[in-house]
């Protein structure tokens, strides 16, 4: 009887980013409400901007956003939200980050909440992932149990299930 093992990471499709991106950009562009107004939001690797006309505009536009990224699978969980802030013309923005990656700090604790539980399965931190590997299917489920119930900084996924 062999080893079964699955990875426990936090994953992005980027393309779907970007399409959801393009998707919020193009319902702003035809929404009453924002017409004559600059609002958008830009994408830089894994930064997002938006720009509005003002604090409230920014909120929705985000709204916006976060329904287009629902719809593509993207958890907006991995969204680290910078402070609305002053730009030219007293308008304003919002610097919004894409989390990514399990870094080691977060790694190492998931270690420690598995370890506590006595379960008999073995851990590996490999880059920005962990592997968890056990004889038995059971010991791998109620792993994932304990980390679905875990309130972490960005989105856990489930991944490379081999029996």
């Amino acid at each position: 009887d062999g080893m079964a093992s699955f990875d426990v990471v936090s994953e992005v499709v980027w393309h779907e980013v970007g399409n959801s991106v393009d998707q919020a950009n193009r319902e702003i562009k035809n929404r009453y409400d924002f017409k004559g107004s600059d609002a958008q939001i830009q994408q830089a690797d894994s930064e997002l901007t938006i720009l509005a006309d003002d604090e409230y505009k920014v909120g929705q536009a985000l709204d916006i956003l976060e329904i287009k990224l629902a719809k593509r699978g993207v958890d907006v969980g991995c969204l680290e939200r910078g402070n609305i802030e002053e730009r030219g013309g007293g308008k304003a923005q919002q610097k919004i980050k894409i989390r990514h990656g399990i870094d080691t700090e977060l790694a190492r604790e998931l270690v420690r909440k598995i370890k506590a539980q006595k379960i008999k399965v073995q851990t590996a931190i490999q880059g920005q992932q962990v592997r968890v590997t056990g004889k038995k299917r059971d010991d791998l489920q109620t792993v994932i149990s304990l980390l679905k119930d875990q309130d972490t900084p960005v989105p856990l996924q489930f991944t490379n299930f081999r029996d």
